[in-house]
């Protein structure tokens, strides 16, 4: 028995991970930090300690992957040096051009090996199947059939330490940040366990200096830390694991089988599903660390208050944001100009659209789009630095689209998250009557088509823009009768009128986010070689069913049948959108509470929480990535 529960404590079983929600992951803190507390002021001992234990908290959650994990560390950290060593600039770019390399294609052929395999079979018309070329070497070691050479799995956490070599060999590159001469220093870095597995992601310029500095905490930051951490199993188990087993991934999984009302219910619930289990994780991870003395990034700034498409991706996993913008977005071209990459990116992003596609008229319209956006470039050059600059930013979320995974699915969701930025640059400097005059063309239009065809995805357009249209339409008519006016309540009008088209915004801006992750949880928790097709088959089946026939009398008999999931979405939401100064000043009242008060709360809390868990405990849904 006693050999069992070692074999439990230390050996790897992939049925049962470590996860935050865990009682043993707790049990695991617990220890480290009880070791921590004898270490925290012996800098290089405390960063070995916590780096240790951060590589076997990787192996309890990926196996044998934690070799990729170690190898990555040791291969960047030497090529830091390397980069700074360098004597020259040249020497200097071909060492960064070598690591930057290495760590692409590592993370590629984990991510996209069936991506790739499917375009070779397709333009050769082979039948090649995927190969492990590290289980291979691993039964080579071991003896032949250990492991499993015909499937490759992707590493958790992979593209999270990845971006962290990066930012590092970028910033040695750039002279932000000199190179850690510890090894431990080092993997400690790129391992710290609470953000290993799913962000946020370290910038090396702004984590490495505190790797030097000694341990301090104080009565109100671990106040602060506790909370945070309680608020993060909060939103992942009442409000994300409670939605998804209990509504949102029943109807994703077979959506033909619910009405046109429960899918669109789903869409949802997956846009607070998705926040609150990231947005979970992300608060237990910045709690966990500060318990350490060390502090993560903020990540999330209450996204769905953001009033459109641009405002949103500076508060969603702003970690990824920020990273995509200073080593993709500027590298590009930024809004200076559109460099020889942005046209490379959007020639690759067209070769991939038509294998994904299987025609070459998707492909052909890209490339003409790109061929009329350079002629704009080349002979309108009064709009050239606005054009680039779209220009790049839809390569970004194209390239951010691919990152989450090579489907057309995740390609549609970055590119609709693109397009929505570009749009809203269009909208805002058009004033209320052209917008006005624009939607009611737009409205027509749809109300031709589906006249004509009769598609689900006609009828929601006509729906969403009918609803927008009536907004601005409203809009304009106050703006029209509050003129002239100058009396005293006007002042009041204003306000009202200004927070009104604030909430309007908010809703559109929330909606279109929603309609964007249709494609996005489609394509997720699927085998990489089925993701194309059952991702497309199952966005398609859910627009068929939204844009579908409603029977309208059955609504309020499938709200009180999901009474609770539905309660539980506005309190989240009501939550979500509660001003920001009133959610910081309860999380000081938690922090500044007596210690004997504090442990009280934070019980009752843990009781509250684990009514709601589920007999499965659900992985948090950006391991996958």
């Amino acid at each position: 028995m006693f050999v069992n529960f070692l074999k439990d404590i230390f050996v790897f079983n992939s049925d049962f991970p470590l996860l935050f929600t865990q009682f043993y992951f707790w049990a695991f803190f617990a220890f480290v930090f009880a070791g921590f507390s004898l270490l925290k002021n012996k800098i290089l001992l405390r960063n070995a300690y916590l780096a240790f234990f951060s590589f076997f908290f990787y192996y309890k959650t990926s196996g044998l992957f934690v070799l990729i994990l170690g190898f990555s560390t040791l291969l960047n950290m030497l090529y830091g040096e390397l980069i700074f060593n360098a004597k020259t600039d040249g020497k200097k770019k071909f060492h960064l051009a070598i690591a930057l390399i290495i760590n692409i294609l590592l993370l590629s052929y984990y991510k996209y090996s069936y991506f790739v395999t499917n375009i070779i079979n397709t333009i050769f018309d082979l039948n090649l199947r995927v190969f492990d070329v590290f289980a291979f070497i691993g039964n080579s070691i071991v003896g032949k059939g250990r492991f499993d050479v015909s499937n490759i799995l992707l590493p958790v956490g992979i593209s999270f330490y990845t971006f962290h070599n990066i930012s590092y060999i970028m910033d040695i590159f750039r002279e932000k940040v000199a190179p850690v001469k510890n090894f431990f220093n080092y993997a400690f870095y790129v391992s710290f366990f609470p953000q290993l597995v799913a962000g946020p992601i370290l910038r090396a310029n702004e984590f490495i200096p505190q790797l030097y500095k000694k341990f301090f905490l104080s009565r109100r930051q671990f106040g602060i830390a506790i909370f945070w951490i309680i608020n993060g199993l909060a939103k992942k188990i009442i409000l994300s694991d409670y939605l998804a087993v209990n509504f949102v991934d029943r109807i994703f999984d077979n959506p033909l089988m619910f009405s046109g009302f429960e899918n669109l219910s789903a869409l949802f619930g997956y846009s607070l599903q998705v926040y609150a289990d990231f947005s979970g994780y992300t608060d237990i991870a910045i709690g966990v660390a500060m318990l350490f003395g060390f502090y993560l990034p903020k990540n999330f700034d209450s996204p769905y208050k953001a009033t459109n498409a641009s405002n949103f991706w500076k508060r969603w996993h702003i970690s990824l944001s920020r990273w995509l913008r200073d080593y993709l977005y500027i590298p590009l071209g930024g809004n200076r100009n559109a460099s020889f990459g942005t046209y490379a990116v959007i020639i690759s992003i067209a070769i991939i659209a038509t294998l994904l596609s299987g025609s070459i008229l998707v492909g052909l319209g890209i490339l003409l789009l790109v061929l009329i956006i350079y002629l704009a470039i080349r002979y309108m050059p009064q709009r050239r630095k606005k054009i680039t600059t779209n220009l790049n930013n839809m390569s970004t979320m194209l390239l951010g689209g691919m990152w989450h995974g090579a489907s057309w699915n995740f390609m549609i969701w970055g590119g609709l998250n693109g397009l929505g930025m570009i749009i809203y640059k269009f909208w805002k400097n058009r004033n209320l009557k052209v917008r006005t005059l624009i939607l009611l063309c737009i409205l027509l239009i749809f109300e031709i088509l589906f006249f004509e065809y009769e598609f689900p995805v006609l009828k929601i357009g006509f729906v969403w823009v009918a609803c927008l249209f009536a907004g601005t339409l409203i809009q304009l008519l106050v703006s029209l009768m509050s003129k002239g006016h100058t009396d005293v309540t006007l002042t009041f009008v204003d306000k009202v009128r200004n927070w009104l088209s604030t909430a309007w915004a908010v809703l559109q801006t929330f909606v279109f986010i929603t309609f964007t992750r249709l494609f996005f949880r489609s394509g997720s928790n699927l085998d990489p070689a089925e993701a194309n097709q059952q991702a497309w088959e199952t966005a398609k089946n859910m627009v068929s069913k939204i844009g579908g026939h409603w029977d309208v009398s059955l609504i309020p008999t499938m709200i009180y049948e999901y009474r609770t999931v539905f309660i539980l979405f506005i309190f989240g939401m009501i939550i979500h959108w509660l001003p920001e100064h009133f959610k910081r000043r309860y999380r000081l009242w938690f922090a500044s509470m007596p210690l004997w008060t504090m442990v009280l709360v934070c019980v009752a809390a843990v009781f509250v929480i684990y009514q709601f868990i589920s007999a499965d405990l659900q992985a948090f849904i950006y391991f996958q990535f």
